[in-house]
């Protein structure tokens, strides 16, 4: 199992920048991919951006070329830089870990999950 635990959530502006971190503990050996999804309340979780073990990212196409994910192994933690951030941005951002070489979109292919971190844009 994995422990995944999400920072650098908050308020900003609309056009503004955050940049969110997930630090992964635990069983961190082998092959695996990372998620950012979101969940605003009323709606289903859904995928943001996805990392493999490998580098190859994945985003959304509400995101893309506004966010960018990547990953620090030697730190075990993955980022997610979020520019230009819009009024539909604003949700609970999680990270998630599943051991594949590939990169899931489906929340459900997730095995581990962080807490979560609040992202608010103000317009």
């Amino acid at each position: 199992q994995v422990h995944l635990v999400e920072s650098g959530g908050g308020l900003v502006q609309a056009g503004g920048s955050l940049r969110l971190s997930c630090a992964a503990s635990g069983r961190t050996f082998g092959s695996y991919a990372m998620g950012w999804f979101r969940q605003a309340p009323g709606k289903e979780r859904e995928f943001v951006a996805g990392i493999s073990w490998s580098g190859n990212t994945y985003y959304a196409d509400s995101v893309k070329g506004r966010f960018t994910i990547t990953r620090d192994k030697a730190k075990n933690t993955v980022y997610l830089q979020m520019n230009n951030l819009k009024p539909e941005d604003p949700a609970g951002y999680y990270c998630a870990a599943v051991r594949s070489t590939l990169v899931p979109r489906a929340p459900t292919r997730y095995a581990d999950w962080g807490q979560g971190t609040q992202v608010t844009v103000s317009s």
